[in-house]
């Protein structure tokens, strides 16, 4: 028995070590479709005679070159369109995985939504990386703000027109190390052409240590209309180089510490306007931390006017999201034809004052029916709902109708003409309760 059983394990391990060495030793199985030869490329060009030319293009794509369409598409039917073996989504990614690297410190857009064709021609271009235009001409058929500032401006940034265009800084996908898609941080993408050791580059900088500091902060990496390539709007102190201003002298510990706190150090200059702003019975919050006057203005240079850190609807979303949301969705929803002009230019200082007033919710007039909406809303030259003192809001004795009785002022998402409800019928049965149908 015992014999018996040690042949009985004998010839087990025997024919899985057979099985083992077929499985190995097989060729896989490639041809999925059991395709003639020729039938995965070489016969699609029968039908498909575009191809031919294409195939004469300086760079084609690797499968399209060794003949392999069955790579991408199925020769009989699929439920994707062209008959590709997956979604683009996931086709592009499976063998080009690395350009959206996880953790990615920002990405493209069209990336993420994985519209790779926007960019690349799937088969063949002229152009390399088989994108559609050359560099700088595809970036610029999407980012046309900075195609109109570099083409107009008296100074360009040299990376620009160098070979690679925008690819000098950019990664066209994602970034593993910084924001903007910019292929290194700022300094350290900077400092590969600017070098911070030479005695030019110090004189430039009035003699204070920035090698490590954010370059940003006062040029453009574009172009610009000022020498050095400052932002175009740029602080007094900065176009008059007078960083002591400010700052600590170069020669100290600590030369880039500033003075006095940022608000303290505005007042220096703008004594009246900080004064003025003070004595309102309600100041705008970041006024009054630590950061002050630095929450929504840069320092030194920028391309927004009043030295904003963006535009104004982006500098007011950094806390305000709720309210930009709600505008955005507003702006963007069909049956809001009829939106505030300020809302549509997303120009919130329109109605709100950015650092203080009188008046609640931080607006420039004392009233917001009569007062505010009333500047550009000629209420009285029409038929009008009764507002103001003596009409009272019957929800609530205690309340006047005002605009905002039955209108949001700064948009409403899906309801039309920023009421606050989808109908006019379902909004005015809310104090008419006797007209309810």
């Amino acid at each position: 028995m015992k014999t018996r059983g040690m042949n009985l394990r004998y010839t087990i391990l025997f024919s899985v070590c057979i099985l083992s060495s077929l499985i190995i030793t097989a060729p896989a199985h490639s041809d999925q479709y059991k395709l003639k030869t020729g039938a995965k490329g070489q016969l699609c060009l029968k039908c498909h005679t575009t191809f031919k030319q294409t195939l004469k293009s300086r760079f084609v794509h690797p499968l399209l070159k060794k003949g392999e369409c069955t790579g991408c598409h199925v020769p009989h039917a699929s439920s994707h369109k062209n008959l590709l073996t997956a979604d683009t989504t996931k086709l592009c990614y499976g063998c080009h995985k690395e350009v959206l690297p996880d953790g990615a410190q920002s990405a493209h857009k069209v990336v993420v939504e994985a519209n790779c064709k926007s960019c690349h021609d799937s088969h063949g271009s002229n152009n390399r990386f088989i994108l559609i235009k050359s560099e700088n001409e595809l970036c610029f058929d999407c980012h046309k703000d900075i195609s109109e500032n570099v083409r107009n401006v008296r100074f360009k940034h040299g990376s620009l027109e160098k070979d690679r265009g925008c690819l000098n800084c950019h990664n066209p996908h994602a970034s593993a190390e910084s924001d903007f898609l910019l292929e290194e941080d700022v300094p350290t993408l900077c400092t590969k052409c600017h070098r911070t050791d030479k005695p030019s580059f110090t004189r430039k900088h009035m003699n204070y240590r920035v090698a490590d500091t954010n370059c940003r902060s006062c040029h453009n990496p574009h172009g610009s209309n000022k020498r050095g390539l400052i932002f175009d709007v740029a602080h007094v102190a900065v176009t008059e180089r007078k960083c002591e201003e400010c700052h600590q002298k170069s020669t100290s510990a600590n030369p880039l510490k500033t003075k006095k706190q940022p608000t303290q150090l505005c007042r220096e200059c703008h004594r009246k306007m900080v004064d003025q702003t003070f004595n309102k019975n309600r100041v705008h919050w970041p006024l009054v931390d630590n950061n002050g006057c630095l929450n929504c203005h840069s320092p030194h240079a920028t391309k927004q006017q009043k030295l904003l850190e963006g535009s104004i609807v982006n500098v007011c979303g950094k806390c305000h999201s709720d309210t930009v949301e709600l505008q955005e969705w507003s702006i963007t929803n069909p049956i809001n034809k009829k939106l505030c002009e300020p809302v549509k230019t997303g120009n919130c200082i329109s109605c709100h004052s950015p650092h203080a007033a009188d008046n609640v919710l931080l607006i420039t007039e004392p009233s917001i029916s009569i007062g505010l909406c009333g500047r550009c809303h000629e209420w009285q030259a029409h038929s009008t709902h009764p507002i103001g003192e003596k009409a009272i809001d019957p929800r609530d004795k205690n309340l006047t109708v005002e605009c905002l009785s039955c209108h949001r002022a700064c948009g409403t998402g899906n309801k039309p003409n920023m009421l606050t409800f989808e109908t006019t019928y379902e909004l005015c049965v809310q104090c008419h309760v006797e007209r309810r149908r």
